[in-house]
């Protein structure tokens, strides 16, 4: 695509890839194994609808892309390059976006990093969960702990440096001191951002059935106390080797933070492409059908479209923004639409007003469902 004339708005653009090994246990995204050949059509009808929508690129420049899934890298290099290039011809990419894809240990190979290199990724989002064998066997991850450090070294080998890893605590039968282990573990690989999340049991997922609400198995998971525990570890342990929090459940080294989250919680405007992916354009947010074969086809339907009130994108502008550490700018209208909230979580200690900005203070990011409700 030519160059645009310096006006442009940014965007950033999300591509869905619903494929999977094998589902994991705790999972309830759109993703599921599929046979070679529904991947190779799959990405032929991607191709299609990134070329149906280049007419969002008119006026805007893409400062990140974002693969995630499901699984990115099951698809073969060459596929992932295929689709790279089409929206290379279709949008203006701006020279220094940040290009990530999601990658599970176990599928990486040196040919499917090389094709990655020579279009241009700069960032892989590497899902390891956890450092404990056993506890991936019981996840259902397809990788062992030694596969995801043969994966890890590849990347670093291949030139990668802007690595992501996905950790997750709270596990059934898992213990403080083990969630310990697999921090200090993934510490010394020096990654450049970490995300670290707690497990829910969401329903819909396998775990739910073991887990769920009387279930019979809900003994398993960590005490509420325990879990406390293990989030204080990870922001204690996170920081004395210099990684920023920057958000609710994510750390980086300086400089490293993800822009393409950092798009999604300033509410810049992202385009989603590929099944059930959702977008926010020109303050509308909508979300593509879910139907494969019918995506497999050629039909791109839109579902859940909302056209957004003023009341309800300061209500996203909130309970988005404050998920950052740093929190939210804030406007007059901000301030005048929220002064009561505002008010009360001050006095509650879970907020805090300074330098034209409202934060959550420590406690309030302990207690963030609480606080970001507040703005609905």
């Amino acid at each position: 695509m030519q160059k645009g004339n310096g006006r442009e708005k940014d965007l950033e653009l999300y591509i869905h890839i619903p494929f999977c090994v094998r589902k994991c246990a705790y999972c309830d995204f759109l993703s599921a194994p599929a046979e070679e050949a529904v991947r190779a059509q799959y990405v032929e009808a991607l191709k299609g609808e990134i070329y149906q929508q280049r007419f969002f690129g008119e006026e805007r420049k893409v400062t990140s892309i974002f693969m995630g899934g499901g699984t990115p890298s099951i698809l073969e290099g060459v596929q992932i390059a295929e689709l790279l290039e089409t929206v290379h011809d279709c949008f203006r990419i701006e020279e220094d976006a940040e290009i990530t894809v999601e990658c599970n240990p176990g599928t990486l190979t040196r040919d499917k990093l090389s094709c990655y290199r020579q279009q241009g990724v700069n960032r892989l989002s590497m899902g390891l969960q956890s450092a404990d064998n056993r506890e991936l066997g019981l996840l259902g991850r397809i990788h062992t702990y030694e596969e995801f450090l043969e994966s890890f070294a590849l990347a670093r080998k291949m030139g990668f440096e802007n690595l992501n890893v996905d950790l997750m605590s709270a596990l059934p039968g898992q213990t403080r001191e083990s969630w310990q282990r697999t921090l200090k573990q993934v510490l010394a690989l020096k990654p450049e951002h970490i995300s670290a999340y707690s497990l829910i049991i969401e329903e819909g997922a396998p775990f739910y059935e073991r887990f769920g609400p009387g279930a019979g198995e809900e003994d398993l998971l960590p005490d509420e106390d325990t879990e406390r525990r293990m989030y204080y570890d990870t922001g204690d342990i996170l920081k004395a080797e210099g990684y920023e929090r920057y958000e609710i459940s994510n750390y980086a080294r300086p400089g490293f933070a993800c822009r393409h989250n950092l798009g999604y919680w300033e509410r810049k405007e992202y385009l989603g492409l590929g099944l059930g992916a959702s977008s926010l354009m020109g303050g509308v947010r909508y979300r593509n059908h879910k139907n494969l074969t019918a995506y497999l086809a050629g039909d791109y339907t839109h579902e859940e479209v909302q056209r957004l009130s003023r009341r309800e994108e300061q209500e996203e502008t909130m309970f988005l923004g404050l998920r950052k550490t740093e929190g939210v700018l804030l406007t007059q209208e901000l301030m005048e639409a929220y002064e009561e909230v505002f008010a009360k979580l001050e006095q509650q200690g879970l907020l805090v007003l300074e330098n034209g900005r409202a934060r959550l203070t420590d406690l309030g990011i302990d207690v963030s469902n609480y606080a970001l409700a507040e703005f609905l």
